[in-house]
């Protein structure tokens, strides 16, 4: 770190991004797994958008909120991972401070896009399994493009606030960020103000807005069991739950790791940074990656599409 600058300032023109304090010497090693990650998310996430493309039994609500989810996924690594990978390769830490508030709002608009899609297709398994019979009178093609709609605008008007306030502040201590990417509250903490309005606004989002996301799903499946149990036979419950398997998966995935890291961000202590710096990252890069796994693992469906594309390769 002796050959960065630390520099005292009011308008601040770049941040510099340390990457994972105090492992810089490893940092080539601790880039393979995350360059793995990346290209395992796009393949993944692009093979999917591709067999639903081509499939026409696949142009299905479950499908399409599969898709956004599979954009989401593409965009959030892409707006983290190939500026991590710079640092970790070539030692390319500056960043813009307008591309830093560029990549920050990427990144919180992308998040509660990915918790909305989870609350769309978990609407959509409840409806699958609650109302089979009018499942295709209640989830039509108008509603669902309605529904991607409202979580698209959603995620991008809830994450405004983010990069607008953080331009507020005045930052006069250091232009330093012990993280490979513009973390909200690591770049708010650099400010010389009461970051409070920034605080409260981070947390209102994560309780408020993911946390009603979560309680929304938590009440599907707990509709979902209930008809469940209500079936004549053990096995016809087990298959019928079995739809929703990948589904549970992602979404373990998703909020289990991102309450952690969020909660550590804000109450941890401040020995545990490297701990909580490493863990944020694989916590923004492992969702994009698993979510195309676990889909193509669980669900038939997909697996006919993929198989069917190999078949046709080699043909």
């Amino acid at each position: 770190m002796s050959d960065i600058k630390i520099h005292n300032f009011t308008n601040p023109s770049t941040f510099i991004l340390l990457g994972i304090p105090g492992l810089e010497e490893a940092h080539v090693w601790i880039s393979i797994p995350f360059c793995t990650m990346y290209i395992i998310a796009l393949l993944g996430n692009l093979t999917i958008l591709f067999i639903v493309k081509m499939d026409p039994h696949l142009h299905e609500p479950m499908y399409y909120f599969l898709c956004i989810l599979s954009i989401t996924d593409v965009v959030l690594c892409t707006s983290i991972l190939p500026k991590m990978l710079a640092i970790f390769w070539i030692n390319c830490r500056e960043i813009n401070f307008s591309d830093c508030l560029t990549q920050m709002y990427f990144i919180q608009c992308f998040v509660v896009i990915e918790s909305g899609t989870f609350v769309a297709m978990a609407f959509d398994r409840y409806v699958a399994i609650c109302h089979p019979l009018r499942y295709s009178t209640i989830l039509t093609n108008s509603l669902v493009a309605k529904l991607c709609l409202a979580v698209v605008l959603r995620g991008g008007v809830l994450a405004l606030p983010y990069p607008f306030l953080a331009r507020q502040w005045p930052y006069c201590r250091t232009n330093i960020i012990p993280e490979p990417y513009c973390a909200h509250i690591a770049v708010v903490n650099l400010a010389c103000a009461d970051i409070r309005v920034s605080s409260y606004y981070g947390l209102f989002v994560l309780l408020c807005i993911m946390g009603l996301d979560v309680i929304f799903i938590a009440l599907s499946y707990t509709l979902i069991l209930r008809a469940i149990f209500r079936l004549p036979t053990k096995d016809a419950g087990l298959r019928t739950f079995g739809t929703c398997g990948s589904h549970l998966c992602v979404i373990l995935a998703f909020y289990i790791p991102g309450l952690f890291v969020s909660l550590t961000y804000r109450f941890g202590q401040r020995e545990a940074l490297q701990f909580s710096v490493l863990i944020s990252n694989l916590y923004l890069s492992m969702s994009p990656t698993l979510n195309p796994i676990i889909y193509g693992v669980r669900t038939k469906q997909i697996q006919t599409g993929l198989l069917q594309l190999f078949a046709h390769r080699g043909t």
